[in-house]
């Protein structure tokens, strides 16, 4: 080969070689997710109420956060850039396949708009009542005899033919069964009943079980129509803030007096407000959005709380050192309830 060809060939093979690293420098998906602020959006185009529209100043605001699946080149960038965080598949997902992580994050934030809903209207005295489906599956362990049936998404309604009204009245009836014993399941599949008969396996109490995780899956029915539709957003963090929007608009009382008010948490049956994750991303943001008020979950520090809480600090305490330091202006609220809130801005007009 003459010299001549061998550095044409030797300039071809470094510009395929330039082309491949590029192309995995931005498109090789990693087993990594990144974690970073996302928006703070205002609630007053999510939530209908008929009759009841939304006539205040100001703006009730839901945070986020922005999740995407790591590749090299944003790998880089999150490791470069304040408030980006870094987190393995197996944690963010729990081994669960895209699709099904988006089911259950979906159902996570339905069920906080359900329980928004009927803590806004037992508080503005409007009728609400719930019915309870039954229970709702989040996970089927490997070890369940019902792996090939039940999935992820779908509802138990009923065991041996008997329905309860809570998921603790399933549990009760199911561990009174002996390992091994067949128990007959009726369940919800795409809005499909089936039924399917399998054997009991030791769940991790050593009692018997049918092997999967769950929760509750309850319908809200109020006489005063309302709809909520949280676009793309998933997740149960939203309950605070639908919560104080429905109220808001129920009642007709000027809450935010012309405010740009943001803030996260669970919202629980009894009122109360859980911890979430991810608090100090939505602080930035809310700061970004205009936002100058923050609600942010309290619970009592302890030692062994803060052993596993996110960067050792409760919810509270990390929205409040993020705010000092990057969003000068915004206060940062604790609460506990939604009581809480409510009264924070009936004080604080």
């Amino acid at each position: 080969m003459k010299k001549q060809d061998k550095l044409i060939m030797r300039r071809i093979l470094l510009t395929l070689f330039a082309v491949l690293f590029i192309g995995w420098f931005l498109f090789w998906p990693l087993n990594k997710y990144i974690e970073s602020p996302g928006t703070a959006d205002s609630l007053r185009s999510y939530v209908k109420i008929k009759g009841h529209p939304d006539k205040q100043k100001g703006s009730f605001m839901i945070t986020s956060v922005y999740l995407q699946q790591a590749r090299p080149a944003t790998y880089l960038w999150a490791k470069l850039t304040p408030y980006n965080t870094i987190e393995s598949k197996q944690a963010v997902t729990g081994g669960q396949n895209n699709a099904t992580f988006d089911k259950v994050q979906d159902f996570y934030m339905q069920s906080a708009i359900n329980e928004a809903i009927a803590n806004a209207y037992k508080a503005a005295h409007q009728e609400v009542s719930k019915r309870y489906l039954g229970i709702y599956v989040l996970e089927v362990e490997k070890n369940s005899k019902f792996k090939k049936n039940i999935k992820v998404g779908d509802t138990i309604t009923k065991v041996n033919g008997r329905h309860f009204d809570t998921a603790q009245g399933f549990q009760k009836y199911i561990a009174k069964r002996k390992v091994g014993s067949p128990l007959t399941v009726t369940y919800l599949h795409d809005g499909h009943q089936h039924t399917v008969t399998k054997p009991l396996v030791k769940i991790a109490s050593s009692r018997a079980g049918i092997g999967i995780v769950l929760t509750d899956n309850v319908k809200v029915h109020t006489k005063i129509p309302v709809k909520v539709n949280p676009g793309q957003l998933g997740g149960p963090s939203g309950g605070l803030m639908f919560s104080l929007q429905i109220y808001q608009q129920l009642t007709g009382q000027d809450l935010r007096h012309g405010r740009k008010i943001a803030g996260t948490g669970t919202i629980n049956p009894d009122g109360s407000v859980g911890e979430i994750g991810g608090i100090d991303k939505k602080v930035i943001a809310a700061h970004k959005a205009g936002a100058t008020i923050f609600f942010a979950p309290y619970v009592k520090p302890s030692k062994l709380l803060l052993k596993y809480e996110e960067q050792h600090m409760t919810n509270y305490q990390l929205a409040k050192k993020t705010a000092q330091k990057s969003a000068p202006g915004m206060k940062v609220v604790p609460v506990s309830s939604f009581n809480d809130a409510v009264k924070y801005l009936k004080v604080h007009p």
